[in-house]
């Protein structure tokens, strides 16, 4: 390490980083993990970390959020470096692709179009050049270019964003709502007389409309479960700690109990909100 100065170096940037990806995949010097590694492997790791990364935020941790932007910095650094290993492109390039599509999509700060305009008609003039970029990949198909990845109920809200801009789409949200239930009707009876794949195939049903409702509502329906699913913690852990109050576990308990001690954290909840300190 005495002749390794940029490694050693707290402030060494992106530089530093770059050489110590490089050293780690050394395959006489390096880490026999990091060496094993292929973009196949990695993959699930880079999805983590930037669950992670938007963990981070949804709790305000901001004391976290450095690091976890790190984190997930060196995946497009594992990444980059296995692609320059291969002769694919490297780190550099990464970069400058990027530098180029933003300026390319953003001609209102970086051209000559001008910046007067809504929000709204620049995410229409995104979408616009977008789609020229994607024609020029040979992608004609509507949907085509929407990420195999992406979670799938975000993934959902894309394709329907999709197939509404070619008019693909219900008018009105009602309709949409008059969709859920018959979704939910169906499923309710496939429960009894169909086999299980039938069965999730109608729930996958229900669920791509409810995400449609979402897109209808202008609700990102990500976020919206995320804050639910951290508004059960929050209640189930009150729920906990009224047991425990009580000298008991939930598995000591019974769902009549839990269920009135859920309503009562409701109650107290709502009180806190109506009355902040």
């Amino acid at each position: 390490m005495a002749e390794d100065p940029l490694i050693l170096n707290p402030n060494g940037g992106l530089p530093r980083l770059l050489e110590i990806m490089r050293r780690l995949r050394d395959p006489e010097t390096g880490c026999p993990w990091d060496i094993e590694q292929d973009f196949a492997t990695i993959a699930p790791y880079t999805i983590e970390e930037a669950y992670e990364v938007a963990d981070a935020i949804e709790r305000e941790a901001w004391d976290e959020l450095k690091g976890e932007l790190g984190d997930l910095l060196f995946q497009s650094v594992f990444h980059a470096q296995m692609a320059s290993e291969r002769g694919l492109f490297t780190f550099d390039e990464v970069a400058d692709t990027m530098s180029d599509k933003m300026v390319a999509r953003h001609p209102h700060v970086f051209g000559d179009e001008s910046r007067d305009k809504s929000a709204e008609q620049q995410t229409r003039d995104w979408e616009a050049v977008k789609a020229a970029e994607r024609a020029g990949k040979a992608q004609q198909g509507t949907l085509d270019g929407v990420a195999l990845g992406l979670p799938a109920l975000l993934r959902a809200v894309k394709l329907q964003n999709r197939a509404a801009r070619v008019g693909f789409d219900w008018p009105d949200i009602s309709q949409v709502v008059d969709k859920i239930v018959e979704e939910a009707g169906e499923l309710a009876e496939a429960r009894d007389k169909l086999t299980q794949a039938e069965v999730e195939e109608e729930f996958g049903d229900m669920l791509f409309v409810i995400a449609n409702l979402a897109r209808h509502l202008k609700i990102e329906p990500e976020a919206a479960l995320r804050a639910t699913n951290a508004k059960f913690v929050r209640r189930f852990e009150g729920v906990e700690a009224k047991l425990k109050q009580r000298g008991k576990t939930p598995n000591e308990s019974n769902l009549e109990e839990m269920d009135a001690l859920w309503d009562e954290v409701k109650v107290e909840e709502k009180a806190r909100k109506d009355n902040p300190e």
